[in-house]
């Protein structure tokens, strides 16, 4: 049994550290002294200074940080809308059409979302820029809002609503005053996800982003390509702390909501 738990023990962290060393050591190697990035020359936050001066990163941040905030507004109003299609109209006609449309780009590879969404506005003949990157990453993070609410409303007990009917709610004021607000934690968890894939995208913006959209990540790979600087390093670091952030709001959120429950 012992020798059981100490495989389970040791698989469990072999797994964590082929996971996590290498964003660790890429943090770790954002303090390098050395411009060299695989040679250590003793801790220093000079990167980081240069980091703010550096115009095109800064440029590119603030491009996908509004791309972000937007397209994952955009995403969980319609992501809502189609969960709530999905956990309360019933069996509709077409339901497996649309159920099946909503879960088709979770799928599907962002290679092919990215060269269809090209097409349309080629089609269209819309100007690829800020607004078409927007679309795109909205697009994308509809999907996965739809899954996460579409989760919760399926758990939520109808009677609630029903109660709030019976007192003398209509179906929408039911929805605005019990479902939504039950429902918000996993809104919230929703808008969060689709802000973190807006923030890490690059293969979608890079077929439709236009002159002066280019996002941080789009950035950030074409300079790797050149090789790795410790400029990319701070500003990988920097992301990777957002991200964790989030996570780490979203989570002391859900804890606090279960203590008042």
């Amino acid at each position: 049994m012992k020798s059981t738990n100490a495989v389970r023990t040791a698989a469990l962290l072999f797994g964590f550290a082929f996971l996590y060393a290498p964003i660790a050591l890429l943090v770790l190697y954002s303090f390098n002294a050395s411009r060299l990035v695989t040679v250590w020359g003793g801790f220093s936050t000079r990167w980081y200074v240069s980091l703010l001066e550096n115009e095109q990163l800064i440029a590119s941040a603030w491009i996908s940080l509004r791309v972000a905030l937007v397209s994952a507004l955009i995403a969980t109003i319609v992501g809502t809308c189609a969960a709530i299609a999905l956990a309360r109209f019933g069996r509709f006609r077409g339901r497996i059409a649309f159920s099946s449309m909503i879960y088709a780009p979770l799928v599907m590879p962002e290679v092919i979302t990215g060269l269809s969404l090209l097409l349309l506005f080629v089609a269209l003949d819309i100007p690829r820029g800020f607004w078409t990157v927007v679309v795109a990453h909205a697009t994308l993070g509809m999907c996965f809002v739809a899954v996460v609410v579409h989760a919760r409303l399926v758990t939520l007990d109808r009677s609630l609503e029903e109660a709030a009917m019976d007192l003398g709610a209509t179906p929408g004021g039911a929805l605005l005053r019990v479902t939504l607000p039950l429902a918000a934690p996993s809104i919230v968890a929703g808008y969060a996800l689709a802000f973190i894939l807006s923030i890490d995208d690059v293969v979608i913006a890079s077929f439709t982003s236009g002159p002066g959209s280019t996002t941080l990540p789009m950035r950030i790979y074409s300079q790797v390509r050149l090789g790795v600087t410790p400029e990319i390093n701070a500003v990988s670091a920097i992301l990777i702390g957002m991200v964790a952030l989030i996570l780490v709001a979203g989570r002391l959120v859900g804890l606090g909501k279960a203590r008042k429950a």
